[in-house]
């Protein structure tokens, strides 16, 4: 690092330490020194730290005994008995700056000042990014919808330069975190001047109002290492390149660089994430001393993204329809409010459908775009509600009916991904909405049509060769079209419906994952999809087909070893190539022996209550405690990483209801406990499932938050006087 660089980064350390100090001294008089402190919904105390040193911050104490390592940090005393990273006095006062302001952060919570609102927009910043939203967003991160994280710090010379460059942004669907202030102002107000929606649902999230909030976004990344790559906490030098090999981030920092933003970046390059500034810097590039430095610059706004990609190495994936609007995944979370609203389909309001048939090659012509109703260029621009009935044709050599559910499902993300139109629902229950800033671009009933043959073609190349597409507008040919799909859909049904894993004789493997953990691999099957519960035996079948080479690969299941525990030869040999060795065997159908293991993103966490002989569900997002009597978030850091763990499995919801659940230990008979929330999500199919296993009242038998919580007593109580068949089952242990 250049001199000027490192003088200033060590001049922000310092500065960041003393106001962290201060505020210390003014929580213990206050609060006294036994205060207990976590950020919200985690189970890394201060992640950073923990992640850093493996010391776990519980009390105020605690943060007293960080400070005096980030003092310690900046004060350097060679000894390879600590867990110092020596590389070099400016980076290494980089990570106190990252510890100070972390534990400044977390004293701002106590005080109540975090996270930030803005009183004059009425903005809450984001603040603290809890365990929950980031193994929500796990699955894009690993399949590549996401395909890294920017942060954004201070504010560019205009409001119409800060907008062009978040689009750019959301249109590589890289998330965009921001933070800080220039001379006063920031992107965050510069976005909101110009009415752009921030938040999670665009990938455009505030952080809040000073540099030192870029910590938040650090936080999340050394987290990742913890979650999805089973490194532990302590293991710095693991953590730190994890960051760098593995988590995809640049920072642009927008304005005039004081001495705590050169301090925090020499924190974040520790990690791996260069930045890439609009002002006339030093510039700093790896070298073979320390290969973790990158400082660069681009004073062109309208190239400064495309720089930061090419520096940090991102690859980016996207292919936008022929239409007049933006387009990518970050848009697939915008909300079209009915005061914005130029034109609805579907819903309530009108008719509608949405439907993907396979056709022979010769019967469509691929790009074609048919329109049937009567004046409909005048009806749509009148605006308002019209009936709409979407028939996508779709042929190829490779094509198959199995594929038809896969191609329609993607028809909801086709549509959302278009900024300024939303969709809701599928088969006969779509909703779509147009807003009127998207009519004023310019888009049209037609672009609807261009949007799915380009994105068809784009999401299955492979397996598609020719699509067309067919808008009805009028409500009879509507009502009558969409008939002749109820149909289809029943004949799909009844043929995917009979489909269990003892009549095929290959599975699939995602391996999708393992990009954030290495020895996890799921395996797929027809009556267990993946715990992220995003791809199933189907999803997998075709992914293969468009990506021979891809992430999803077949496994010959070979000879049967154990039906009952769910275990075949096959998938052994596979289990322990794909894992280079980590694990020598998995059973599908079990919780007790070698069950799958996790990469963190599953939806839902089985955990065993011994005293209860059966075992509890608990979906991702829940924060009550649990009756094994723990938070969901410490629960699953003992789950991922692509560690087994037996009596602790990652599942999607939707295995909670197959015939092949917990097989070998009972099936749903053993569910003691699950979250009203989760009850109800999946009441219909459960009871049809639990009248087949002779128990149709089981649902009303399980107990859930409501019941109880963390008292286990509370739960055999309830078990007992319901008389709950998993107490008089074989002991689990």
């Amino acid at each position: 690092m250049s001199k000027i660089i490192a003088s200033a980064a060590i001049r922000g350390s310092h500065k960041v330490f003393k106001e962290a100090e201060e505020l210390l001294a003014k929580i213990i008089a206050e609060k006294g020194e036994d205060y207990v402190f976590e950020f919200p919904d985690t189970a890394y105390y201060l992640p950073m730290i923990y992640g850093m040193t493996g010391f776990a911050v519980k009390t105020v104490k605690d943060m007293k005994e960080a400070l005096m390592m980030t003092k310690d940090l900046l004060h350097p005393e060679p000894d390879d008995t600590v867990w110092r990273p020596y590389l070099g006095e400016a980076l290494d006062s980089g990570m106190a700056t990252l510890f100070a302001e972390e534990i400044w952060l977390a004293l701002r919570y106590i005080e109540g000042l975090e996270p930030e609102k803005d009183e004059e927009t009425g903005l809450v910043y984001n603040g603290y990014i809890t365990d929950t939203i980031q193994r929500n967003l796990g699955i894009q991160l690993v399949d590549g919808r996401m395909p890294g994280f920017a942060a954004i710090i201070g504010a560019a010379p205009d409001d119409d330069t800060a907008v062009k460059i978040v689009r750019e942004l959301q249109e590589k669907n890289i998330l965009v975190f921001l933070s800080g202030e220039s001379n006063g102002d920031s992107v965050t107000k510069q976005l909101q001047r110009k009415g752009i929606e921030l938040g999670w649902d665009v990938y455009v999230v505030p952080l809040g109002t000073k540099t030192e909030h870029t910590l938040y976004a650090l936080d999340w990344a050394v987290r990742a290492s913890m979650i999805f790559g089973g490194m532990k906490p302590g293991d710095y030098k693991g953590n730190l390149k994890y960051q760098k090999d593995r988590v995809f981030a640049f920072a642009l920092p927008l304005g005039p660089l004081d001495d705590v933003k050169w301090a925090t970046g020499a924190g974040a390059i520790n990690m791996g994430f260069p930045a890439v500034c609009d002002t006339d810097v030093p510039v700093i590039h790896p070298t073979g001393v320390c290969s973790y430095e990158e400082v660069d610059k681009e004073l062109d706004h309208t190239k400064i993204v495309q720089k930061a990609i090419e520096v940090r190495g991102l690859k980016i994936l996207v292919e936008k329809p022929p239409v007049p609007i933006a387009f990518g995944s970050a848009f697939e979370g915008e909300r079209v409010r009915k005061e914005d609203t130029f034109i609805e389909f579907g819903g309530s309001r009108s008719p509608a459908f949405e439907v993907c048939i396979m056709k022979d090659l010769d019967d469509i012509e691929d790009g074609k775009i048919i329109i049937k109703g009567e004046n409909w260029e005048e009806r749509y621009n009148a605006g308002g509600v019209l009936p709409l009935g979407i028939y996508v044709e779709a042929a190829g050599r490779k094509m198959q009916p199995d594929f038809e559910p896969i191609i329609e499902r993607k028809l909801h993300h086709n549509i959302n991904e278009g900024q300024g139109i939303w969709h809701m629902g599928q088969r006969d229950v779509n909703w779509i909405r147009i807003s009127n800033s998207a009519k004023n671009e310019g888009f049209t009933l037609e672009d609807i049509g261009k949007i799915h043959h380009a994105m068809t073609h784009n999401r299955f190349s492979t397996i598609v060769d020719k699509v067309q597409v067919t808008l009805f507008i009028d409500e009879e040919e509507v009502l009558k079209m969409r008939e002749e799909a109820r149909e289809a859909w029943k004949d799909r049904d009844a043929r995917l419906g009979a489909m269990n894993d003892e009549n095929v004789d290959t599975f699939y493997s995602c391996l999708l994952c393992q990009s954030f953990a290495p020895s996890h691999t799921c395996v797929i099957t027809p009556e267990r999809l993946g715990l992220c519960g995003a791809y199933n035996w189907l999803d997998g079948k075709a992914a293969y087909e468009i990506d021979p080479t891809g992430g999803n690969q077949p496994i010959a299941k070979g000879t049967v070893i154990d039906d009952k525990m769910g275990r075949w030869e096959g998938v052994d040999e596979y289990i322990k190539q794909s894992t280079g060795g980590a694990l020598e065997t998995m059973n599908a159908y079990t919780i007790m022996d070698n069950p799958m293991t996790s990469c963190g993103c599953f939806e839902c966490i089985v955990s065993i209550l011994p005293e209860a002989n059966g075992v509890m569900i608990v979906q991702r997002g829940h924060v009550g405690m649990l009756p094994i009597g723990m938070k969901f978030s410490t629960l699953a850091g003992t789950v991922g990483g692509g560690v087994q763990t037996p009596g602790f499995m990652g599942i999607g919801v939707n295995f909670i209801t197959s015939k092949k659940f917990l097989f070998a230990d009972g099936g749903l008979k053993r569910i003691v406990w699950m979250t009203k929330a989760l009850k109800e999500r999946v009441k219909e199919e459960f009871g049809q499932r639990a009248a087949e296993e002779g128990v149709p009242d089981l649902l009303d038998k399980i107990a859930d938050e409501s019941i109880a919580e963390e008292d286990s007593e509370k739960l055999l109580e309830h078990l007992s006087a319901v008389g709950h068949p998993a107490l008089e089952m074989e002991p689990m242990i």
